[in-house]
């Protein structure tokens, strides 16, 4: 046993942090900020900061939310890029984890297996495989009084695959994006690309400055809409203001207009998919046919894709890509033979078909010896899980980006640490309601998500149950509102 272990032994954590992404980074921030004497550490199974900012290494890897917002708040976004690459975006995270003192509490290549919350001790013991250089594993054991989990909801292993009819006769290359081989040679190649989604649309136009010709292959479209690269307002404010002060307002613009735009969408629907469609049709012309971006749902049942100054819709317009809608009967040996019975010839195929849903990493969990499933569970304020003490899950919005909650679940964090340490608690817990109707997590029609129903905790039908997909309503509920609101028991 290392002489650390053998210190977190005798002398637990104050909080044991999952995760060494935006997230994660950022929970470590406000423990050193607003919690100074608490000890941490973060846990990181991959080799490097940065959680899906490393991993993803596609051609033109990108956020879809702009980074005014998916920056925090007290470290304001400095390059030019409204919506930025992921190696800017990965760097932003080091220098946040290099400023705030993190990096020299990360342990990398520790891949989080299990927890369990002794209630006698009150305490986490968390068991980890570590890696060392040479490539051996050796578990590890943590006791922490808290767990933030900051790991995401997504499998890192596995990306959504499915098996089409056909594969093994394809000659040319299968490629899924979360796995993408660092040397690969698409120049002068056909490439198909299977997929409507942000992965879909980011990697199109990547592709196209090498490739010979890219097409999107989609079974069923997605509303596109173009976002400018740059926000005019955000440059023009940093011209005259302080950089932190031109964030705060930048910020805010972004969050209100995101907000105003996202009622719009749900309470006129038809109107604001009018003006999407209109949207894409001035920007395609009439060369490309609209249907391709008319989906049959209604506007944020999923996601809207972005595309910084409409760069997929320009390669449309030149030639050097198109858009097919259709079902895939079998690959064949050059290529995808369509229900419709055109063949799509190609030297690649790139599976942009989604991730892989999973709840805390895919750490099992259990309390008092009793084995919890999160997707047994209800979430409370979109931040814990019912009946499971010290455990605190970061989880983002879905049409927001993910650093608003984030910093506000953090935040939190901090403050309920401070109230337990004043009240002389170790333990807070939301009980549960059997008398709280359960509904999904979730209020939202894709794949991935349909697909993780029964994995995700659902959320309840009254506060504090509830998730909001609402930054300013969770402001309200998380920031402001009583730690003992009558759910939380504090023991």
């Amino acid at each position: 046993m290392s002489s650390e272990q053998e210190q977190l032994q005798s002398s637990p954590l104050d909080v044991l942090i999952i995760g060494a992404g935006l997230s994660g980074i950022g929970a470590a921030r406000a423990l050193t900020e607003k919690c100074p004497g608490k000890r941490y550490l973060i846990l990181e199974r991959r080799q490097a900061i940065g959680g899906t900012w490393d991993l993803f290494r596609y051609p033109g890897v990108r956020s879809d939310s702009d980074m005014y917002t998916l920056s925090y708040s007290y470290k304001p976004w400095t390059q030019r890029k409204a919506i930025a690459d992921g190696p800017d975006i990965k760097h932003y995270i080091e220098e946040l984890a290099e400023e705030s003192g993190a990096v020299r509490n990360i342990r990398f290549q520790r891949c989080v297996v299990s927890a369990s919350w002794s209630g006698s001790d009150g305490l986490w013991a968390v068991k980890a495989i570590a890696t060392d250089s040479e490539g051996k594993e050796h578990e590890e054991t943590y006791r922490a009084r808290f767990i933030a989990s900051c790991s995401g909801y997504y499998s890192y292993d596995e990306g959504y695959r499915p098996t089409f009819p056909g594969e093994e006769t394809f000659e040319g290359q299968i490629i899924h994006p979360q796995f993408w081989p660092e040397h690969l040679d698409y120049q002068d190649k056909r490439v198909v690309v299977i997929g409507s989604g942000a992965t879909a649309v980011t990697l199109v136009p990547a592709l196209t400055q090498k490739a010979r010709h890219v097409t999107m292959l989609q079974r069923s479209p997605s509303y596109v809409v173009t976002r400018p690269q740059n926000d005019g307002v955000a440059l023009t404010l940093q011209k005259w203001l302080p950089l932190r002060l031109a964030h705060q307002f930048t910020r805010w613009k972004n969050v209100l207009l995101g907000s105003f735009f996202y009622h719009v969408a749900r309470t006129r629907p038809e109107m604001f998919r009018q003006r999407l469609l209109n949207m894409v049709q001035d920007q395609v012309g009439s060369d490309v046919d609209i249907r391709h971006f008319t989906p049959s749902y209604k506007p944020w049942d999923q996601r809207i894709c972005a595309v910084p100054d409409g760069d997929l819709f320009h390669d449309l317009r030149a030639g050097r890509a198109s858009v097919v809608t259709d079902n895939i009967e079998r690959f064949t040996p050059g290529g995808i033979l369509l229900s419709s019975g055109e063949e799509l010839e190609a030297d690649i195929i790139i599976t942009a078909t989604g991730l892989k849903l999973n709840a805390l990493g895919g750490m099992a969990l259990t309390v008092d010896g009793q084995p919890v499933t999160p997707g047994d569970c209800m979430s409370y304020k979109g931040m814990m899980l019912s009946d499971v003490p010290n455990l605190i899950i970061t989880f983002g919005y879905t049409n927001a980006s993910w650093t608003l909650k984030a910093e506000l679940t953090s935040n939190y964090t901090c403050r309920l640490l401070r109230y337990m340490d004043r009240k002389g608690y170790r333990m807070a817990v939301p009980r549960g309601d059997p008398s709280v109707g359960a509904r999904p997590f979730l209020d939202f029609t894709s794949g991935y998500v349909l697909r993780a129903t029964d994995i995700l905790p659902r959320q309840g039908d009254r506060e504090p149950w509830q998730v909001h997909q609402n930054y300013l309503k969770d402001k309200l509920a998380i920031q402001y509102s009583r730690l003992d609101d009558g759910v939380m028991e504090f023991l």
